[in-house]
């Protein structure tokens, strides 16, 4: 049989080294479908629920495994619903690739069934590249394209085939006037600055006397400069949500997240800094910085679309972190006053005190806090952790320490609902042989987080590591929003948007032939992890919460504290809850040991 379209579709990706797409059939692709038969399904077709499943698995296998994800999804319907996963992986920096499916050439501009303009539809989240192969000799040149230009720029491109191009013989472009040949593969490449530059950036670094480093995931393969850096400037590191696991917890000078869901230690880091250094991070919240005109700033970034960006920095340098810090670390002078470093770590620690202390205030029935913070020691050394937006993201970013050797993320940018359970399954494709965690609000589980759990059920038995544990918070409440609501707004919990039906989380999980366990005692939290953790297959913990627990950010100002007062004041159904519990968990920042400075 003569090779079709769709045929050469699949031994390209081979080509590139793709393992796995991640997917959902429709009529759109029914050629690819053929074709993956006639393949022996290589690379490996994933299952999805729903496409927008299929793409947030390619997101989750791309942040883990640092490869392209590839998902593919039918015409109409299937392209649209890819669209938030993908437009979750533009804004976070991930590559991905789609390859979507399209009406019939001939029916295109008919209005005809499932026809939707895709070349208008994803003109926006694969704005750096998107093509439509409409005869066989562009395949080549449009595929490859999108590959090299989603490594290369970590980003999101896309391939539009109509369904009558999948079926056609393939030929290859010929060396002719207006035929485009294409090649595999493309070398890596890292940006160094100028040396002029250099030594700017290292004149404002060396002058500073309490310098503060602020990292995201563009730090990831400079971890061992970003320390010596810091050793260096005498500086605290604080970490972006995205960069969360790009330097381990346990060193003394790393202050934690850093932004609304951040620490204590991060807001008076850059609050009392005097010069700031930002290294692969677009950290998008300028009042978790330093006042402007308070302190110098020296950026890092590869990307030229995202230096220069946030802060009034004083020197920008283009250039990949970890050639550009070693470029660095000679021009810097070690600080002899060590006073603002050790000022930081007496911070650090006094934080983590001050965690636990919160963790362990009697809630009802559950405090979220403690259930994460009982996770943290049990962590396995090699876990890959991913979490949801919601309440759940404040807890992570607060209570769990970060070892060497761990990865985690969540959607940092986009910060959308429904990656978290997703995600995990990625991070399983991409390493079957690793624990993985997700933590999931209720609301995320109800939205995305359920279906998922069938293809966790369906695929666990071909992973050397069997372990997915799927922790939810079941509060009854959309309690992210619940607290916006009170904190930004001034209005009371409108229940008829917030509260939840009430879902059997654990009972479902059985029903799928996975392990599960619902707890509703505190004293079973740390049992509970320990019996998930050693599990024979995935395991979701349903942890039923108290949803007045509040998410205290590093610094409530008198703005949102008078708006949650009011939100109290006009008949907030949980108001006495809500004071009890907030009054609880803030005066363990007040206790003896606890934080000095303020």
């Amino acid at each position: 049989m003569a090779e079709l379209v769709a045929d050469r579709i699949l031994s390209r990706l081979r080509e590139w080294g793709v393992e796995h797409v991640f997917a959902y059939a429709g009529d759109g692709i029914n050629g690819m479908l053929a074709a993956w038969d006639r393949a022996g399904d290589r690379p490996r077709f994933v299952q999805s629920r729903h496409e927008e499943l299929s793409a947030f698995e390619a997101v989750g296998y791309a942040k883990f495994s640092g490869r392209i994800g590839v998902c593919a999804a039918t015409s109409g319907p299937g392209a649209i619903h890819l669209l938030n996963g993908l437009y979750d992986a533009k804004l976070d920096g991930v590559p991905v690739v789609a390859i979507v499916g399209q009406t019939a050439r001939s029916a295109l501009g008919g209005a005809y069934q499932q026809e939707v303009d895709l070349m208008s539809l994803y003109k926006d989240v694969a704005s750096e590249y998107l093509g439509m192969v409409t005869v066989p000799e562009q395949l080549p040149n449009v595929l490859d394209r999108a590959m090299r230009t989603a490594q290369a720029r970590s980003t999101v491109t896309a391939v539009i085939v109509p369904g009558d191009v999948q079926a056609l013989e393939y030929t290859p472009p010929k060396h002719e006037f207006k035929m485009v040949p294409s090649s595999i593969g493309m070398s890596g490449s890292s940006l160094l600055p100028d040396e002029a530059s250099l030594r700017t950036a290292a004149d404002v670094l060396n002058a500073g006397e309490r310098v503060a480093i602020m990292i995201g995931q563009g730090a990831r393969d400079a971890a061992d400069e970003v320390v010596a850096t810091a050793e260096i400037l005498g500086a605290g590191v604080a970490k972006a949500l995205l960069g969360k696991d790009v330097l381990p917890d346990d060193l003394p000078f790393v202050t934690g997240a850093a932004g609304l869901l951040g620490t204590k230690p991060s807001y008076q880091l850059m609050r009392d800094c005097d010069t700031l250094l930002v290294v692969g991070s677009s950290f998008p919240y300028s009042q978790f910085l330093p006042e402007f005109g308070h302190a110098r700033g020296v950026q890092i970034d590869i990307d030229p679309n995202r230096i220069g960006m946030r802060y009034p920095f004083e020197v920008n340098l283009l250039g990949d972190a970890k050639r550009t810090l070693s470029a660095l670390l000679p021009l810097l002078r070690r600080k002899q006053d060590r006073s603002w470093r050790a000022s930081t770590e007496e911070s650090v620690r006094e934080w983590w005190e001050v965690m636990d202390r919160r963790a362990h205030v009697e809630a009802v029935p559950v405090n979220p806090e403690r259930v994460f913070h009982e996770l943290s020691p049990q962590l396995p050394d090699d876990v890959i952790l991913t979490s949801d937006s919601g309440s759940a993201a404040n807890w992570y970013a607060r209570h769990l320490k970060i070892r060497a050797g761990m990865r985690s993320s969540l959607s940092g940018t986009l910060a959308t609902m429904g990656p978290g359970v997703p995600y995990a399954t990625g991070a399983k494709f991409a390493h079957p042989d690793r624990p993985v965690i997700a933590l999931v609000g209720d609301g995320a589980m109800q939205m995305n987080g359920l279906n998922e759990l069938i293809t966790l059920a369906h695929y666990w038995r071909e992973w050397s590591d069997p372990r997915v544990v799927v922790a939810v918070l079941n509060n009854g409440d959309l309690n992210q929003v619940t607290w916006e609501l009170r904190a930004m707004s001034g209005a009371p919990q409108f229940i008829p948007s917030q509260r939840l039906p009430d879902v059997g989380y654990a009972a479902v999980a059985e029903q799928l032939g996975l392990r599960a366990a619902k707890v509703d005692d505190p004293a079973r939290i740390h049992e509970a992890w320990r019996q998930a953790l050693a599990a024979d297959r995935p395991c979701v913990l349903e942890f039923v919460t108290d949803p007045t627990v509040p998410p205290i950010p590093p610094r409530a100002d008198l703005d949102q504290l008078e708006k949650v007062t009011s939100s109290l004041l006009k008949g907030d159904p949980e108001a006495w809850s809500v004071v009890r519990e907030g009054v609880k968990s803030k005066v363990q920042e007040f206790l003896p040991g606890g934080h000095k400075r303020q």
